[in-house]
């Protein structure tokens, strides 16, 4: 018989799961699978010459190579987080390095922020659906979740607490949310932070997708809001999570949180005890990279990413069914997909697998309490609008046959 390993870890070891999202990551490997699963970027879009010819400025130099492959501060490389105030208050977000901290990926800042805040059975506010690598972040310190009201409810105004206290904080991704693509306007993004001082509760915001905008206007982020009602950043009741993986390169693993300086000197402890710095070498790289060309790149994959996203959206009005709905994104890498309520997503992918050949995320795994079947996350990043022609046509004849 097998050991029974679980004897040795702590109970909130049975909270962890894989991700849905990485195991259907392996379809790539298939050639004949037509992939809306991942939402990765297309590496056929990556700054390859710029960023090889960053590595090589700073191994060529031998002081600074000798910094760069040293132990370092956990903060982060100082010019990058100078140069990272500078970025945010091109966003509204007055700030100093002192506000920002440097994580591997924007991932282990909400892992941060859990261990941070949430301890057993503490209230956590969170969207239905929401990011499947936020609530895997977040399980492991044993929270119970609470459905983010929108603007017209007051119910958590009325009854919060009522499952064991006040929630701790609400996670939100204001633009082209991951999984549904949608944005929250000026009005719901106040509510939010209105109901963040009616509970007195921090807010996560999640910016990963904050350069991909294709339509329409940008909204101030909810930390620029929050300063402006505080007066100063350390007032503010938000933390920003930013990201490099989907405007420059994923495989550095630069991310970014700002916020008050109280609440990033207690990330930084966690960091020092994590991994104590981000590896300083990809720092040095991407402050090169990103100062050099962050706005003209942006530029080119808006552009590559729109014609997907215009492409997957005249597919789907072509070939679905009656009784399916989408969403029409403003900007990011998804369209959700709302199917009749008698429909499961994962039921549906394994024929879809099998018999068309395509992949696609279920969209129960967005949902903490895992309560709503019915729908499909499609990521249209990685595939050509030929591509995505086929793909949706696939679909749609699943569909009617089901």
């Amino acid at each position: 018989m097998p050991r029974d390993w679980s004897r040795h870890f702590a109970p909130r070891a049975a909270r962890m799961g894989a991700s849905e999202i990485r195991e259907l990551l392996k379809l790539l490997d298939q050639p004949d699978i037509i992939s809306f699963a991942g939402g990765i970027p297309d590496p056929a879009l990556f700054p390859r010459e710029p960023l090889a010819a960053a590595f090589a400025r700073v191994l060529g130099d031998p002081a600074r190579a000798a910094a760069a492959l040293q132990y370092s501060v956990s903060e982060g490389y100082r010019p990058l987080r100078e140069w990272l105030a500078n970025y945010m208050a091109g966003l509204g977000v007055a700030c100093t390095p002192d506000n920002i901290l440097i994580t591997n990926g924007s991932q282990q800042a909400l892992d941060f922020l859990g261990k941070l805040c949430i301890g057993p059975g503490d209230g956590v506010l969170v969207a239905a659906p929401t990011y499947l690598g936020a609530l895997q972040a977040f399980n492991c310190y044993e929270p119970r979740y609470e459905t983010l009201p929108g603007p017209e409810s007051n119910r958590l105004h009325a009854g919060a607490g009522e499952g064991g206290g006040a929630p701790k904080f609400a996670y939100v991704m204001p633009e082209f949310q991951n999984p549904t693509g949608t944005t929250l306007d000026r009005r719901a993004r106040a509510a939010v932070l209105d109901l963040a001082e009616a509970l007195d509760l921090l807010v996560i915001e999640d910016a990963a997708y904050e350069k991909l905008r294709y339509d329409g206007e940008r909204e101030p982020s909810l930390l620029q809001l929050a300063i402006e009602r505080a007066g100063h950043i350390d007032e503010a009741r938000v933390v920003y999570c930013g990201t490099f993986s989907k405007t420059i390169v994923p495989a550095l693993r630069i991310g970014w949180a700002v916020a008050a300086r109280p609440i990033i000197q207690k990330l930084v402890l966690i960091k020092q005890a994590s991994d104590l710095h981000s590896a300083t070498l990809n720092q040095m790289v991407m402050h090169e990279v990103a100062a050099e060309l962050i706005e003209p790149h942006a530029l080119e994959i808006r552009a590559a990413y729109r014609a997907r996203r215009d492409a997957m959206l005249r597919a789907l009005a072509r070939h679905m069914p009656p009784g399916v709905d989408w969403t029409r994104p403003e900007g990011g890498m998804f369209i959700w997909v709302t199917l009749p309520v008698h429909l499961d997503g994962a039921r549906l992918l394994e024929r879809a697998v099998r018999e068309a050949r395509i992949a696609f995320v279920p969209g129960e795994a967005f949902f903490a309490d895992r309560s709503r079947r019915n729908h499909l996350r499609l990521s249209f990043s990685l595939a050509d609008p030929a591509t995505i022609e086929e793909g949706i046509e696939r679909l749609g004849r699943l569909l009617r046959a089901a």
